[in-house]
């Protein structure tokens, strides 16, 4: 699997490129404008202008998209990977999507000969860069250890979930997770502020206790500073929260927490904080 075709070379497809080209993968890329992607390509990753083109004699397409339309489209268009991909290749979806639309990549991958796998990530652009990102896989097991040198090339955390879509599913409970906790953090940061609490005293305090977490440790140190650029955009979070509400919904689960700090993000969004980074939400505290 030396031959790679990367579709989606944004935020976070430069670095998991770079960390492929660092382990010798011959990484070939598509991008809509090649000056975005001069970077990489100085790294050592080859330009095409098409899907079409760069996916040829690949073993191997990822793609790491926006939305699930972005993916929807890539994969069905004429010209797309469905179109073009080699036959017994492996495609792997990492962008957080839909699980029904993973299975539906997979079951139409597999009527066309390939080895389809949804492997959304988290850990964020440093994760990426560092290549310590949580991957989560669905799709057929012997498909998942083929693709494991992939896999470790851009990640720690690597786990097999089960069939197609558990992967994305893992993930969307994931967001769930984060939503509940940034959400505390905001609220007692925000308590303590109100009370008096000298702010980096009170953080050391419950650092290390029951209330110490991911998001306390990432989150809180910025907001202290008042920094709000993005290592997760509020977008993007607000698209994830919205496909784990409807997957709920399917199924009529009562996501009341996420629900609420959805609406809380959609208020951000609205006041023009759609580009700025998750821990933005003490904004809506008034912080």
């Amino acid at each position: 699997m030396k031959n790679i075709a990367f579709i989606g070379v944004g935020r976070m497809g430069k670095p998991m490129v770079r960390n492929l080209v660092k382990l010798g993968f011959e990484v070939h890329i598509y991008a809509r404008s090649i000056m975005k992607v001069y970077d990489v390509i100085s790294n050592g990753a080859k330009y095409h202008n098409s899907v079409s083109d760069c996916v040829k004699g690949c073993e191997t397409i990822i793609t790491m998209l926006g939305v699930p339309k972005d993916v929807e489209e890539i994969y069905f268009a004429t010209g797309g990977i469905f179109d073009s991909a080699p036959g017994d290749s492996y495609v792997i979806d990492m962008t957080t999507s839909s699980p029904t639309l993973a299975r539906m990549l997979h079951d139409e991958g597999t009527r066309r000969g390939l080895h389809v796998l949804d492997a959304p990530v988290t850990g964020g652009e440093s994760g990426a860069k560092k290549a310590t990102l949580s991957i989560m896989v669905g799709g057929n097991e012997e498909d998942y250890k083929a693709c494991l040198p992939l896999f470790r090339a851009m990640g720690t955390n690597i786990n097999y979930m089960g069939e197609a879509g558990m992967g994305q599913h893992t993930k969307l409970a994931n967001q769930i997770m984060i939503a509940g906790a940034i959400a505390g953090v905001c609220e007692g940061m925000t308590y303590a502020r109100d009370k008096g609490l000298d702010m980096p005293k009170f953080l050391r305090a419950v650092s290390t206790g029951g209330a110490g977490s991911k998001q306390l440790d990432t989150a809180a140190p910025k907001i202290l500073d008042r920094d709000f650029t993005p290592g997760f955009a509020i977008k993007h979070f607000v698209k994830d929260m919205l496909l784990a509400i409807d997957e709920a919904n399917k199924d009529a689960l009562n996501l009341d927490v996420l629900v609420t700090v959805m609406s809380h993000y959609q208020k951000l969004q609205a006041d023009g904080f759609n580009e700025n980074g998750t821990q933005t939400l003490i904004k809506y505290y008034g912080g």
